[in-house]
């Protein structure tokens, strides 16, 4: 993955590659091997995104990038998306260790594509290929 460039995997009707639109979805971005959004439906009111890796309002120091994560939240409700998926034993505390933190200097993996294969791994999906390939880039 060049500097600069954005990654974008998406999991729908069942597979990488699929469509956003299907329910349930997940969808990940991965920029500059630093920080991921990940957003997902269905998802409970205001709540359906958050960040590994780095925070954007913390990584371009800029608050206008990126809203507030309640990231316990946030943990719950991907918890009980996993479950809908069919990963019952997922725990919201599994989840929120895994969150990007607000403020934070340094995130507990150097590429955040490690973190994003931790959290597909935590849910029972499988890692798909260009995951470890943006790293290598």
């Amino acid at each position: 993955m060049a500097m600069g460039s954005t990654e974008t995997l998406t999991w729908g009707g069942g597979a990488w590659g699929g469509d956003p639109a299907d329910e349930p979805s997940l969808t990940v971005e991965v920029h500059d091997s630093d920080l991921a959004t990940v957003t997902y439906r269905p998802a409970p009111e205001g709540l359906g995104r958050f960040y590994l890796g780095f925070q954007p309002r913390d990584y371009y120091d800029d608050p206008a990038e990126s809203a507030p994560v309640d990231l316990e939240a946030e943990a719950a409700a991907f918890a009980a998306w996993a479950e809908g998926i069919g990963a019952d034993d997922v725990r919201p505390s599994e989840v929120r260790a895994l969150l990007a933190e607000e403020g934070v200097e340094d995130p507990p993996d150097v590429f955040v594509e490690e973190t994003v294969d931790r959290l597909l791994r935590l849910v029972g999906l499988p890692v798909p290929d260009g995951l470890h390939d943006a790293e290598l880039g």
